[in-house]
């Protein structure tokens, strides 16, 4: 099914990009151009910074879920060695103590990991309207009709590379964010 969705969606974008580019040809308009868009996000300082900063947060998230984890076992262990000598109330309130630190140690994890997604989603999104917003900015002073943007699944099956615009847009790109 999965396989049948990227098929229907790599022979769609086929055909959007043989219409503009037959139009524009047509027209007499040559201006076409293409990123691969891989390539520039990969190579784009403000993707790298903020990779480096989710990466942080991640990081000190890792380091308060391995504090409490080792908390939990720590209390499991005291538990294992005094057991014998408890009596039968102790026993189950230590149980007792145990399974609510366990519930919630997997309480915040599951609420890191939902926070995660959310923070790894908003810095994917900024970064690209950041792209965006400059590629659109690029396009107009540069003159082009249309930059196209190649892609994982394979947006465009051959373009020239003469008419890669990567490292031209990357640079711009860079230089742009570090006057920021």
């Amino acid at each position: 099914m999965k396989s049948k969705i990227h098929l229907g969606i790599s022979l769609l974008n086929l055909v959007l990009v043989v219409f503009f580019v037959s139009y524009y040809f047509l027209s007499g308009r040559q201006e076409i151009v293409y990123v691969d868009s891989n390539k520039l996000i990969n190579g784009y300082t403000g993707m790298v910074e903020a990779r480096k900063a989710y990466q942080l947060k991640a990081s000190a998230w890792k380091a308060n879920v391995d504090t409490l984890a080792n908390e939990v076992q720590q209390q499991i262990f005291k538990y294992e060695k005094e057991s014998p000598k408890m009596s039968s109330k102790e026993r189950t309130l230590s149980q007792e103590l145990i399974r609510t630190k366990q519930q919630q140690l997997a309480e915040y994890q599951q609420a890191l990991n939902t926070q995660a997604q959310q923070e790894d989603s908003k810095m994917t999104s900024d970064v690209l309207t950041q792209v965006n917003v400059f590629l659109k900015k690029y396009g107009e002073k540069k003159g082009y009709t249309i930059i196209l943007a190649a892609t994982e699944y394979g947006n465009l099956a051959y373009a020239s590379e003469a008419l890669d615009i990567t490292e031209e847009v990357l640079t711009g790109l860079n230089s742009e964010y570090a006057g920021k």
